[in-house]
């Protein structure tokens, strides 16, 4: 057999040319075979010494071998526990991607290389093989056992022991990360116009253009009156708002004055239509209630002084911001661009219409995921459905020009699973891969790389892998998506509250879990609390359609009484209310 530099001759081989290589063409055969069914390859690495890989032991089969490297599984990934790649990668005849990527040999040592997978010393590798590596170390050997090849006869195919994958990450520490990935750059600026800048964020602080109110305004419809009274005043219109002299108010009169309409000079106040009297027979008008120097009057800058700030950058468009820039003298605002948002809809059990029927389910997060990253911000292109092909998903996570990508299902390990294979042959950077959370374990957080850029120049969209279960989806948004979101749009982070929890809540032995909870006002001066739900089984929403946000249950549960962290829902109410039968 034919090793990384040269024939192998085994113990008390005779190192026969055409046995050996016959031994390596039916070898060969096998591993391809095993890797189209979704098997473990068996070729050793070219990276790195392994014991009979040249004929002795321990002994580097290259110069500059990378003590690093390991053997790429089918899907890329070192010692992959995930079967079913489309794409395998390392399995050609010279150790080279089958699609015809052949293998880096210009790459230092210890470099993710096109066309293999990423090592540990990748940051792509997402620590994948870091715990194995560790383990190894601790044991005095970084060499994986292989399988004996000296046997004149040729080996029983058996796959090689999966590298231990990485624990997945705390709750607390997987939302963190999604955060700080949303903010890693300052968020861009565009200016839009009032009426097209509402659910925006604001890019930069609201400063006043002018003070507000510009001049010296009525507050109330009466007189205005300069001196003590009675005053002397004329039949009339008097001044209306928009209108009016920028005379001085002679000492001893009046005028009438409309709510709004600008105070003339020299006013000493104004009086409310309803208490004054006006003798016509006189022409004079007297006060029913004593006058105080500057009643109902709203004087320039009462409000704020010109450059003052109004609101914060971060702030959320509203309509009440709307008018308050529009007073402030503001066309337009300066806002962040709305995150780009693309949703993938894997799965071949899916339906889009009908009843559920022969093994065949409704596709429940196309039509919900759509609105929810709406209502986080997000401009939201309508779903594509893919399947379970990995092609169609690769050329989708590739030619994607969103900020975000939104995949749905396919996370986990299954035969069908491509999420983590493709992201591997895309050379995507995983930051988060596994969550303790439940539901939801399997969520993950990738940065892909930009169009056209070398892999490991992490430039292009994220993408958040949400499981396929529906609430185990709805998980994966609140702890990964919504917090990467924010960032990206330039929203402040969900502000984190406690509340008190009415039942006990039963929890993971390890992992922290999410349940959906309802909001119950006290009674007889009780505080206000929330009420678990029942329907929170991973593949159900019965429970969250109910609910005003899901309570953050630490490991091992929480007993009533007791405060538990609370993650609102978008569209979550002002008030409590009542979740009739979904208790």
């Amino acid at each position: 057999m034919t090793g990384p530099d040269g024939p192998h001759r085994g113990p008390g081989g005779d190192g026969g040319d055409g046995r050996d290589l016959a031994r390596e063409e039916e070898e060969r055969a096998v591993e391809q075979a095993l890797a189209l069914v979704g098997g473990t390859t068996l070729r050793p690495s070219r990276g790195r010494g392994t014991p009979g890989a040249s004929g002795t032991p321990g002994t580097p089969s290259a110069p500059g071998a990378s003590a690093g490297d390991v053997s790429s599984g089918p899907s890329g990934s070192p010692g992959s526990d995930r079967p079913g790649s489309s794409t395998p990668t390392g399995n050609g005849p010279d150790g080279s991607d089958p699609a015809g990527n052949g293998p880096d040999r210009s790459a230092p040592p210890g470099s993710a290389r096109a066309g293999s997978a990423p090592t540990g010393n990748s940051p792509r590798a997402g620590g994948r093989s870091t715990g194995a590596r560790a383990a190894a170390q601790a044991s005095g050997s970084d060499q994986r056992p292989r399988t004996d090849r000296s046997s004149s006869e040729a080996p029983t195919p058996t796959a090689e022991p999966a590298t231990p994958k990485a624990p997945p990450l705390s709750w607390d520490r997987a939302r963190a990360v999604a955060t700080r990935a949303g903010r890693t750059g300052p968020p861009a600026t565009i200016r839009l116009p009032l009426d097209r800048a509402l659910g925006h964020v604001l890019a930069e602080p609201l400063g006043a253009l002018t003070d507000l109110p510009s001049f010296d305004t009525s507050a109330m419809d009466g007189w205005a009156v300069a001196g003590p009274g009675p005053w002397a005043y004329e039949a009339g219109a008097g001044l209306l708002a928009g209108r009016g002299p920028e005379t001085p108010l002679p000492d001893g009169t009046a005028v009438r004055i409309a709510t709004g309409a600008r105070v003339p000079p020299d006013t000493t106040a104004v009086i409310r239509s309803e208490h004054a009297h006006p003798d016509e027979a006189k022409g004079l008008l007297h006060a029913r209630r004593s006058v105080v120097t500057g009643q109902d009057i709203r004087p320039r800058g009462q409000e704020c002084r010109s450059g003052e700030q109004l609101v914060p950058a971060g702030t959320v468009v509203t309509p009440a911001v709307l008018g308050l820039a529009a007073a402030a003298g503001y066309d337009a605002v300066p806002a962040v661009p709305r995150p780009r948002v693309d949703i993938l809809v894997l799965g071949d059990e899916l339906l889009t219409a009908g009843l559920p029927h022969d093994g065949l389910i409704r596709d429940a997060l196309g039509p919900m995921l759509g609105p929810w990253l709406r209502a986080l911000g997000a401009e939201v292109a309508g779903p594509v459905r893919l399947g379970d092909d990995a092609g169609a998903l690769r050329d989708a996570l590739a030619s994607s020009t969103a900020d975000l990508i939104v995949t749905t299902g396919g996370t986990a390990s299954g035969p069908v699973d491509h999420v983590h294979p493709v992201l591997d042959a895309l050379g995507a950077e995983l930051l988060v891969d596994g969550v303790a959370v439940r539901p939801g374990h399997p969520m993950l957080l990738a940065r892909m790389p930009a169009p056209g850029q070398m892999k490991g120049q992490a430039e292009g969209p994220y993408l958040v892998g949400l499981p396929g279960n529906p609430l185990a989806a709805v998980s994966g948004l609140l702890t990964l998506a919504e917090p990467l979101l924010a960032g990206i749009a330039g929203r402040p982070a969900q502000d984190a509250y406690r509340a008190l929890v009415h039942a006990e809540v039963h929890g993971h032995p390890h992992d922290t879990r999410l349940v959906p909870v309802v909001h119950r006002a006290g009674r007889a001066g009780g505080r206000d609390h929330v009420a678990p739900l029942r329907y929170n089984g991973p593949a159900m929403l019965r429970g969250i359609a109910a609910a005003d946000g899901l309570a953050v249950v630490p490991p091992g549960g929480v007993r009533s009484g007791t405060e538990v962290e609370i993650l609102d829902l978008p569209w979550a109410p002002a008030t409590p209310w009542t979740e009739g039968c979904f208790t």
